[in-house]
């Protein structure tokens, strides 16, 4: 096998598994730009997966077919939405533990996730596969450039570009517009923004809020176009590669952008393997594990000191310092 043959898979591949953890690292740039600390990103998903498979099926019995999945993402991003107010309440006007409330987050939406699962499908554990997913595609016309075209546009998904796109977004929407400039404010000298006039809570919320659409949309993606079901252990720890990317990427858009396309090729490596000469004689544990050891190297090792939001995790008290 050719070296361009090995890319051909390995790109594909690297691009759908990066998409879901692109869209919840950008919604973790929003609320930590903010000065709020998310580590729920992982309960957001869980959200957002669990109401794509619902939606996804209920729309599918109602006709839409395969625009189902497409409605249901949008759908889980107003789930992940509405249900992120609880951290915003909690963390921003309650003033409690910010690590706490994200920690409670992903449990308490681990678990309301499978009781409403065994509630709606009769006890059952799981939901039942939807039918209309995304699936991989040739891109039309650019799938038959020459060398480019198998590699990055043959067996993609069109959701994998719309995170990249996403990123392009939210980075002009954070640094270029007056809005951005309020929400890094706030998350840099709260203080110093309230006495320009700046909505210090309410800007907060809008960040923790769009982190809860992103989070939903990322657990929407992973479940119409990886997992066609959602069950306890549908995102199992994506969610936390997600922050880790928001870490490594260093609170920025583009670079929690490169991060996710990294950790997405680390667990590319496992779904692909059996089709690469050599990885396909290493024990499948080794390369299951991979995306989190490399995690932990990638954290502790090459990051170098990333420095966060100043009043990143600080609750805001008007009149204080």
């Amino acid at each position: 096998m050719s070296f361009f043959e090995v890319l051909c898979i390995i790109v594909p591949s690297t691009l759908l598994t990066a998409a879901p953890l692109i869209f919840t690292s950008l919604g973790g740039v929003f609320t930590e730009r903010s000065g709020v600390v998310n580590i729920g990103l992982e309960g957001l998903m869980s959200v957002g997966a669990f109401t794509a498979a619902v939606a996804t099926l209920a729309l599918e019995h109602s006709g839409f077919g395969a625009f189902s999945p497409w409605l249901a993402i949008l759908i889980a991003g107003v789930a992940g939405g509405i249900f992120s107010l609880i951290h915003a309440v909690v963390s921003i006007s309650f003033r409690a533990d910010q690590t706490v409330s994200g920690v409670a987050l992903n449990f308490l939406a681990a678990g309301l996730t499978i009781f409403l699962v065994k509630l709606i499908y009769n006890g059952g554990g799981q939901t039942p596969y939807i039918e209309n997913n995304i699936d991989k595609i040739n891109i039309p016309l650019l799938s038959k450039i020459p060398i480019i075209g198998p590699i990055f546009f043959q067996q993609v998904t069109y959701t994998s570009y719309l995170a990249i796109l996403a990123a392009f977004v939210c980075w002009y929407v954070i640094f270029k517009t007056p809005f951005g400039l309020r929400l890094r404010s706030v998350g840099e000298h709260p203080a110093a923004a309230d006495t320009l006039g700046i909505n210090v809570i309410r800007m907060r919320y809008i960040g923790v809020v769009l982190s809860g659409i992103f989070g939903g949309i990322g657990g929407a993606v992973y479940l119409v176009t990886i997992t066609s079901n959602y069950n306890v252990s549908t995102i199992a720890g994506q969610g936390f590669l997600a922050l880790a990317a928001l870490v490594f990427g260093k609170w920025h858009p583009f670079g929690a952008l490169g991060a996710s396309l990294f950790f997405g090729f680390a667990q590319s490596l496992s779904i692909t393997s059996q089709q690469i000469p050599y990885l396909d004689q290493l024990p499948s544990v080794y390369l299951l594990i991979a995306p989190y050891v490399l995690t932990l190297i990638v954290l502790t090792g090459f990051v170098g000191r990333a420095v966060a939001p100043k009043a990143d995790g600080l609750p805001y008290i008007k009149g204080q310092r």
